[in-house]
């Protein structure tokens, strides 16, 4: 059987049963054997703790006693004793929910036939009280005849334990995997790592390490497994990215730019404050790029405050002074239209003519600006993937910005590229990431961090609280002459969510603070109430801001020194992060408030990372390790990043490796064709070539 055979002619499976594996993406028997246990459980006999057992799991190889049927109102009860290799007697249970059927047939039958008075058997399950570590009662998950072959599958190993969907259980997955591997030619299937590195990494070859990933015979060869799968996955994508770097770096530019200072000196005179040691040296990388005779594609990261969009805007001014327009897209209307007023704010004054356009836009402002911009009258436009349109045409197009990139798939960001036969493109995000990794996963970009702060920025004092000391908080400082702003997830009540809307608390807060000017703000506000109501926050003429998560950025009023987040739960650690950097930009001790009202786990551990530090890297990484790293680099909704068997964190070492070897190998044979090198390269082109469009070995 051929790794290539689709599923349903896999033994045991049959048409029916491969829908059930479409729903996991797998409609071949390769694609079966890359579908990778999401953990284990150490199943083998009296074994110490390690990651994959633990007290609660009861594994146990014994011989069945007396069983016993017990018929109870809702469920029927079977109990099987079983006497242990030690002469420990373990009292068994299962229950079945009391249905018709249950009544016209015995839903043990097959069990009793199993657990036989003198049979050996295997049972895994659960203590029925798992605060009494010493008890002997047990309710069973699985069950196995110790005389059946394929109990080695289930029992006394280290057992894969796979995500799956309704209609599939592990039993019968791991019957399948098995058969996969027994009758597919994997064995004979080429390898596509060259040689040299499987010996320079000692590294298994692909059928030990699908056997072994699958059913390892211990931790050792199961970690062996995983570092093989990870580094070709890393491999495959670091090499993917370098030839697209190389590629890339090929391109000429057929415009030039001339920093000439008609518009950057006054919009720097006019700033009111000036750039720090950092946002000077990511200027001029920036502007060395523009200036050189290659497109520009450069990452630009930095903490929350740490001054990315007026370096972005110097960017675009210079595009602006030598006669070419510039365009920045943003992940969300409010994120837009926050750029549009900060750019309308920081431009005033000056002879560049500025419009937003979204969804929202009404047709008559959006024929104006789709003219003015085909025209050339529009020097920036600002918008969302409107931008990206079809019957959006620009005039001059040289400089593409890309804000929150990690929001955007890398179709959407050649989309905006296509509107141009050359430009130059600048990325930005607020969740940075370390060097290596933004080499490994944005490797056809440069990367300029701005890694400080402006002076005079506040230490930020967060913590967790309730509404009550937080709203006591607001007063205190609102009555010393500051401002604060009360943030909520929803704007309006919902039945489907448990969670305070602006729009209700909104009125109950103005009876909280009656002796003070609250103002609401949301998302479904007209462009013009919005601006009004941020321009009376930032003149003072508000001391309350009441808001969804609009504010979450471009909003810089130093006076403000509360933020107070309900339901803190709700929101991401960006979210958080990004909210929290609206307070001490100024120069009065500020607070972060984080109320939260239902907390799992998870979002406790995000409320905890944000009263813990403001380093936005630690929280990046974090980020991360939560949310997966296709959602923070902007590769999930593209089917990009998805790796099967590595971890960047947990295997960072084997990225490094990937990274290393990538170099090496490209330098020696940059076109990858070499003899040694054409079943790597031609994994390289079905993979990467149908996928992700982002490279071209033809």
């Amino acid at each position: 059987m051929s790794i290539s055979t689709q599923i349903q002619y896999l033994k045991g499976i049959g048409p029916a049963k491969a829908k059930l594996f479409e729903r996991l993406r797998i409609a071949t028997v390769e694609d079966l054997l890359h579908y990778y246990p999401r953990t284990y459980q150490d199943r083998r006999l009296g074994m110490p703790p390690n990651e994959y057992n633990s007290d609660a799991l009861i594994v146990c190889k014994g011989r069945v006693l007396r069983t016993q049927l017990i018929p109870a109102r809702s469920v029927l009860i079977f109990k099987a004793f079983i006497e242990d290799e030690h002469g420990n007697t373990l009292e068994c249970t299962w229950f079945k929910k009391r249905t018709y059927r249950a009544f016209r047939f015995d839903p043990f039958a097959a069990l009793k036939k199993d657990f036989h008075m003198g049979n050996e058997v295997w049972v895994i399950g659960r203590r029925e009280n798992r605060d009494n570590f010493f008890g002997n009662k047990i309710t069973v998950e699985e069950q196995y005849p110790a005389e059946d072959v394929l109990t080695s599958l289930h029992a006394g190993r280290l057992t894969p334990i796979y995500g799956l969907t309704e209609g599939l259980t592990n039993k019968q997955f791991r019957i399948f995997m098995y058969e996969a591997l027994q009758t597919s030619t994997l064995a004979r299937e080429p390898e596509i790592l060259p040689q040299a590195l499987l010996s320079k990494r000692k590294l298994l070859s692909a059928p030990q390490a699908l056997q072994a990933i699958h059913f390892p015979n211990s931790l050792a060869e199961l970690q062996n497994a995983r570092t093989r799968l990870a580094y070709e996955e890393f491999l495959l994508l670091a090499t993917a990215w370098g030839i697209k770097r190389t590629q890339t770096k090929i391109l000429a530019k057929d415009y030039t730019y001339e920093i000439k200072k008609n518009l950057l000196t006054p919009f720097r005179e006019n700033l009111g404050f000036s750039f720090t040691n950092s946002q000077r040296r990511v200027i001029n990388e920036i502007f060395n790029d523009l200036c050189s005779s290659r497109p520009m594609n450069r990452l630009l990261q930095g903490d929350v405050g740490s001054g990315k969009t007026v370096v972005a805007l110097c960017a675009m001014l210079l595009a602006v002074e030598n006669g070419y327009q510039a365009a920045l897209m943003a992940p969300t209307e409010i994120l837009a239209e926050q750029h549009y007023f900060t750019f309308k704010r920081m431009l005033a004054g000056l002879p560049v003519k500025v419009a937003v356009l979204t969804s929202s836009t009404k047709p008559t402002a959006r024929k104006k600006i789709l003219k003015e911009l085909s025209d050339g009258d529009l020097s920036i436009l600002i918008g969302t993937h409107a931008v990206i349109q079809e019957d959006v045409k620009f005039h001059n197009l040289r400089l593409a910005v890309i804000d929150e990139q990690h929001r955007f798939g890398v179709k959407q960001r050649s989309k905006l590229k296509e509107k141009t036969a050359k430009l130059d493109l600048l990325t930005m995000t607020a969740t940075p990431i370390p060097r290596t990794l933004a080499l490994a996963f944005y490797g056809d970009l440069e990367v300029s961090t701005i890694n400080e702060l402006p002076p005079g920025r506040q230490a930020i004092l967060t913590e967790t609280t309730t509404s009550k000391l937080a709203y006591d908080r607001v007063r205190e400082e609102v009555q010393n002459g500051r401002q604060a702003y009360i943030v909520f997830p929803l704007i309006e009540e919902s039945e489907k969510v448990s969670a305070k809307a602006v729009t209700e608390e909104f009125e109950k807060l103005k009876k909280v603070f009656p002796q003070f000017r609250l103002a609401m703000l949301h998302g479904q506000m007209s462009q013009t109430e919005k601006e009004q109501i941020m321009a009376d926050f930032a003149s003072h003429q508000t001391d309350i801001l009441v808001a969804t998560p609009v504010i979450e950025v471009g909003i810089d009023v130093k006076n403000a020194t509360v933020m107070v987040i309900e339901n803190a739960e709700r929101f991401g650690l960006a979210s958080l992060h990004q909210l929290r950097g609206r307070v001490g930009r100024g120069d009065h001790q500020s607070y972060c408030m984080l109320v939260p009202q239902h907390a799992g786990s998870v979002a406790k551990e995000r409320v905890d990372i944000i009263c813990a530090t403001r380093d936005g890297f630690k929280i990046g990484e974090r980020d991360m390790q939560l949310r997966g790293p296709g959602e923070i680099l902007g590769t999930r909704q593209s089917g990009e990043l998805e790796f099967k068997a590595g971890d960047i964190f947990k295997d960072r070492d084997v990225l490094y490796w990937a990274i290393e070897d990538r170099d090496e190998l490209l330098t020696q044979d940059p076109g990858l064709v070499q003899p040694e090198h054409a079943l790597f390269r031609r994994k390289l082109q079905e993979l990467y070539q149908k996928n992700w469009h982002l490279i071209d070995l033809s």
